[in-house]
């Protein structure tokens, strides 16, 4: 007889420590843990809890770890999102588009169909995609989401959870976990967790006496004095304060007849100590030892594979038909050892962990070995590949079998598997764990199986240590293929993560391994990896850096495509795309489309999405287009490339600043910049707050640029190669807008001086622009400077091009050829007119230039850009337009309150307020004596004005003044 308590007793702080975060969802989330022994009762609470949040209408998701002891990836989150979807199915909303290919790999309904190829997404991303649609459940009331026995998680699990507990507190999810605490790395990050203060613990401590007594008067539907004090000294002796545990003894108690109901209240009947064991695993030997043979032998193999165990697996290791399997399934159920888990139709699980422990200690150690080896043995028999999770289910029998080695090898395996999926932690837990069951003979292979894992994983220092702690016959036994293959990948991994110190030590020691030789293959992929560094910033980065890349990727790609290596002929064009700019982005594009069809021909979506964000940042440099750039994040969206996407967001928000779309600007770094951080997408978030500081900049807001330039600085901006931006782009840009050509001049020069001790990446940043314009305008450049500008690649690109059109326009106005410098002047306006701060910036600096020399509309140019910067608020241009225009005898606008009525082609005709309402007054076609009286002016200031507006507005009488007035000011104006 199986006795329970119908309600929670003892735990009323536990009960109350959510109420808080409840009440203030949706405002904010918050995470809490419970941490206490197995029984203690963290379940009961968790379920309380999450009833609590369904009655006050907020979906719950629940999941739970793996207590097989297999490591199944992700598995407590896919249950969480099955127990909310099973039913319903998933969530449809435009805001998770992005993620659902990268959710697919938790939701079975959003896979593709067919089983195409994925985007390989990291964690980091899967937790952040997971994020969004806990945002998107939780946007009306919040959502609830409880993950229990964290100590049986997988790794995968705890890096998604790690990363959810730093990132809730704004958010309208609570988090409700709950593990024992036992050491382990789920214990590390709820430690780690509560130490900065992203979670609340809370320990479960054992029920004191009075407690114990209550919990015992709810099992038994009596009240708290109807419990006899000998029941209460068992119970507070033997129990422990455990709450299941109490709830077991009480059980044998009355199973056994020692413990009858009396009236409303109990007796003793007899002797305690007698008849329940002092242990509940000595009750659990009596209580086995009453089932039939095949019932014990069946609980004691499911107990080895641990607290839930699959009906297939069990089938598997038994033998039996389905008839006789569910006859035992029921007879177990029925005995109160096992219950239908309602996480799937295959599932059973133990009534608690401590059952399946019990269980086990109950039985002989070599009958547990005997039943657990036949259990291996059919498994292995029924299925000699041990597909899916059965190759751990078939370790874990084996080593309760007593076969360590054997186990071992079986969980090695199982972590190259998972090394194959992507699964890199789990496989990192996986080899761990092998390696510390193997014989002498087979641990070298799986130390190197865990140096790659390691690396996968992004655990570099521990790979790195672990090859340095190979022993020389360790090292021997592997071959010098294989460690010239280790230290080529792990040299691949280090440069990839801007580690110059590690890659050149691991270069230098496939290099020496090698001897000078190697395979074509060998050599590939070691080129490669030094191509790359010798373009890193900093000490690697020196004079024909550029020169050796190059040779090392050519070479890479005649062995890669005859081998083939896909990957590395990606690489490979990658780098010499790269390259190839300095020479002309035609041929950077040829090899971004070489590049592109390998990646297709060969499946490697990732590079597919690179070459495509490549070749659409190209065209948009070019032409102005975006829509490479919308192709390519489209591609990223399709294959779950959320750090891709994060990637074509930057570009997307770099054009917006460009183009003097601030707003577009801000909404993609709002939705971006913190995710690429959350994902540590290091490169897109230093550039996302580039893009910010330009912003600023673009605007003459230097406190603003420089407030985001100290946070790019701080992520480690200034070790990158985005330096020629924060001079060019930012403060040269912001300089000019403060009047201060000569502090630009300064920043321009300090870009060109970083690209001459590094390869640049970002051609837009002055040096092929702006720089040969502020030097030819100040004197100290000239005609043979400016063919020198002209001929570079990046000459081409449309933002250069504007500023080499307006220096080419100063050239030929001072060269007496006023007539071409206008049609050069023009061709600066047309690839100005997407970018409007650049544009009407240079009809400033254009207009003295042009005045001097007698060409163009100086005035009219300086009364458009006084106007553009006005209404941008940027003061000091406008001033000195203002300034220009007095210089120039031309009038000056007026700017009042109500200046921003005028329409904006009357205000760049230099048209004043009080002109504008006398222009209002002409639509009724008043005369000046009654002009001044309704302006209470005199007739001859009124007849000024109109004499004002003809001359501003090109109107030849005051016929064509009344014309314009019906038009733009008047009656029926628009």
């Amino acid at each position: 007889m199986r006795i329970s308590s119908p309600v929670i007793v003892g735990r009323e702080a536990e009960l109350g420590l959510l109420a808080g975060p409840l009440e203030a969802l949706p405002a904010r989330g918050a995470a809490v843990f419970m941490l206490g022994e197995a029984g203690i009762g963290k379940s009961r609470l968790a379920g309380e809890w999450g009833a609590r949040a369904l009655a006050c209408g907020m979906p719950l998701l629940r999941g739970r770890g793996s207590p097989t002891g297999e490591v199944s990836p992700l598995r407590p989150l896919i249950e969480a999102l099955a127990s909310r979807f099973r039913v319903g199915g998933p969530v449809l909303d435009p805001e998770l588009e992005p993620y659902r290919p990268a959710l697919a790999r938790l939701i079975p309904e959003w896979r593709p169909r067919g089983g195409g190829a994925a985007y390989p997404e990291t964690l980091v991303e899967l937790a952040e995609a997971l994020l969004r649609l806990l945002v998107v459940l939780g946007r009306e009331a919040g959502c609830v989401l409880v993950l229990e026995d964290l100590h049986d998680a997988d790794p995968e699990t705890l890096t998604v959870l790690d990363y959810l507990v730093d990132n809730l507190a704004g958010l309208p999810v609570v988090l409700v976990g709950t593990l024992r605490p036992q050491p382990g790395p789920a214990l590390d990050l709820v430690r780690a967790a509560e130490r900065r203060r992203a979670a609340e613990v809370a320990p479960l401590r054992p029920l004191a006496a009075g407690s114990v007594r209550r919990m015992a008067a709810a099992c038994l539907d009596t009240g708290a004095e109807q419990v006899p004090d000998a029941v209460l000294a068992r119970l507070v002796g033997s129990g422990g304060g455990n709450p299941y545990l109490i709830e077991e003894l009480l059980s044998d108690m009355v199973g056994s007849g020692a413990l009858e109901r009396d009236g409303g209240g109990w007796r003793v009947v007899d002797n305690l100590d007698a008849k329940i064991p002092a242990t509940v695993v000595e009750s659990h030997r009596q209580r086995i030892a009453q089932l039939d043979v095949p019932v014990r032998d069946l609980l004691v193999l499911a107990a080895s594979l641990g607290t839930r165990f699959s009906v297939t697996t069990l089938q598997l290791a038994t033998g039996h038909d389905d008839r006789g399997l569910f006859a035992l399934l029921r007879a177990a159920a029925e005995a109160d050892f096992i219950v239908p888990d309602g996480a799937g139709p295959d599932l059973y699980v133990f009534r608690h962990a401590l059952t399946a422990e019990a269980l086990l200690a109950a039985v002989p150690p070599a009958e547990r070995a005997a039943i657990a080896r036949a259990g291996a043995a059919a498994v292995r028999a029924a299925d000699p590949e041990l597909s899916e999770e059965r190759c751990q289910q078939a370790a874990a029998l084996s080593l309760a079998a007593g076969d360590a080695p054997g186990a071992a090898l079986l969980y090695a395996e199982a972590g190259r598997r998972a090394v194959a999926a992507g699964a890199a932690a789990s496989a990192v837990a996986l080899l761990e764990h092998a390696h510390a069951l193997a014989a002498e003979t087979d641990r070298v292979a799986i130390s190197e199986a865990l140096i790659y894992a390691l690396a996968d994983a992004g655990q570099l220092d521990r790979a790195f240590a672990l090859v340095d702690a190979l022993t020389p016959a360790a090292a021997a036994a592997l071959g010098t293929d294989r460690r010239v293959a280790l230290h080529t990948r792990l040299a691949w991994t280090a440069v990839s993560a801007e580690r110059p110190a590690e890659t050149v030590t691991h270069l230098a020691a496939a290099r020496e391994l090698l001897g000078g030789a190697g395979r074509p293959e060998q050599t590939a992929a070691l080129a490669i990896a030094e191509g790359y560094l010798a373009l890193l910033p900093g000490q690697h980065a020196r004079a024909g850096s550029t020169e050796d890349a190059e040779r090392l990727a050519r070479t890479a790609i005649q062995v890669a495509e005859q081998v083939p290596l896909p990957e590395v002929t990606c690489q490979a064009w990658y780098l010499l795309a790269f390259l190839a700019r300095a020479r002309g982005f035609a041929e950077a594009d040829e090899c971004l489309n070489r590049m592109l069809a390998v990646a297709e021909a060969h499946a490697l979506p990732k590079w597919r999405v690179e070459a495509l964000l490549h070749l659409g940042s190209n065209a948009w440099m070019r032409t102005g287009s975006v829509a490479g750039l919308d192709e390519a994040w489209r591609a990223a969206q399709g294959l779950s490339g959320i750090v891709s996407m994060q990637t074509a967001d930057g570009l997307l928000a770099m054009i917006a600043a460009l183009r003097g779309r601030p707003a577009q600007a801000r909404e993609i770094i709002g939705r971006s910049l913190d995710a690429a951080a959350r994902l540590g997408n290091v490169s897109t978030h230093r550039y996302l707050l580039l893009v910010s500081a330009i912003l600023g900049a673009h605007r003459g807001n230097r406190r603003e640029m420089e407030r985001d330039l100290l946070a790019f600085r701080r992520a480690g901006g200034e070790d990158s190669s985005l330096m020629p931006s924060v001079h060019g782009l930012c403060r040269a840009v912001c300089a000019l807008l403060e009047e201060d050509a000569d502090e630009a001049s300064a920043q321009l020069a300090a870009a060109v001086d970083w690209e001459e001790r590094h390869p640049n990446v970002f051609p837009l940043t002055g040096r092929h622009g702006l720089r040969p314009l502020l030097e030819i305008l100040a004197g100290r450049a000239g005609r043979e400077e400016y063919a020198v500008a002209l001929a570079a690649p990046a000459a081409a690109l449309r933002w250069n091009r504007q500023f080499l059109h307006l220096a080419d326009a100063v050239l030929l106005g001072r060269e007496g050829r006023p007539d071409q410098a206008a049609r050069a002047f023009a061709r600066a306006q047309e690839d100005a007119e997407i970018f409007p701060a650049p544009r009407h910036l240079g009809l400033r600096l254009l207009a003295p230039a042009a005045l001097e020399d007698g060409w163009g509309d100086p005035v009219g140019w300086l009364r458009e850009a006084e106007e553009f910067f006005h209404a941008a608020d940027i003061a000091p241009v406008a001033g000195a337009c203002r300034a220009l225009l007095r210089q120039a005898g031309a009038s000056v606008p007026q700017h009042r309150d109500s200046r921003d009525q005028i329409p904006a082609i009357l205000r760049t005709q230099g048209v004043t307020v009080r002109e504008y309402e006398v222009l209002g007054l002409l639509a009724e076609r008043l005369g000046n004596q009654d002009i001044g009286r309704r302006l209470s002016i005199s007739p001859r200031t009124a007849e000024k004005h109109v004499a004002n507006l003809m001359a501003k507005t090109g109107r030849a009488d005051r016929e064509g003044l009344c014309e314009l007035a019906v038009e733009h000011a008047g009656p029926g104006a628009p």
